[in-house]
């Protein structure tokens, strides 16, 4: 994810997101590099999949009301999986699971509202757009990276993160906001970037 694109290579394509920390993040992102050579997207597990967003701004205004009302918490990444109709490789998750779903069902109202194409599946993508005759040698790949990570396959959701798609399918960080935290610094960039 990165910052600052011209504004005409912005799109309508909006998701809310929580980053995974050291050192998990760096694992993930490695495994996604040889598995998707070219993918440069920060490892993460999304609260609010990609979505057109009508009023952005308004949407933001949600955000920064709701987040604060979910106490942080802990995730637990398990096996790596494959959802069967769009050969996404993924790693599911345990522990914090309820917890991701019940902030997309509290969220996925008012401006944020979308009719999704997949009932929501809490998760952290490894994978996706890939050739069929390459699915099952990746799948084995990912899994045998998984079993020889010796680190933490936990992380704490603390902060969620607005971000907006472009042309180039390269994600761009909007605003954060604090779980738990009602009176926390709002990083509000939204607005001003919305404007550009």
């Amino acid at each position: 994810m990165y910052k600052d694109p011209v504004a005409w290579d912005r799109i309508n394509s909006f998701a809310l997101v929580s980053y995974i920390p050291e050192p998990l993040a760096g694992f993930l992102d490695r495994l996604r590099q040889e598995l998707v050579p070219n993918c440069f997207l920060r490892a993460h597990v999304t609260l609010l999949p990609p979505r057109p967003v009508a009023a952005p701004a308004q949407a933001w205004s949600e955000i920064k009301h709701l987040i604060p009302r979910f106490a942080p918490f802990d995730v637990l990444m398990t096996e790596v999986e494959v959802f069967p109709i769009s050969d996404v490789i993924y790693i599911t998750l345990g522990a914090g699971r309820e917890e991701l779903r019940r902030i997309h069902d509290a969220l996925a109202t008012g401006a944020l509202q979308y009719s999704e194409q997949f009932e929501y599946h809490p998760h952290v993508t490894l994978a996706q757009e890939l050739k069929s005759d390459e699915l099952d040698e990746l799948v084995a790949v990912a899994r045998a990276r998984w079993a020889e990570f010796s680190g933490r396959k936990c992380f704490r959701v603390e902060k969620a993160v607005f971000v907006q798609n472009t042309r180039r399918n390269e994600w761009f960080d909007l605003g954060e906001r604090v779980l738990g935290q009602p009176d926390s610094e709002v990083h509000d960039e939204v607005t001003d970037l919305l404007t550009k």
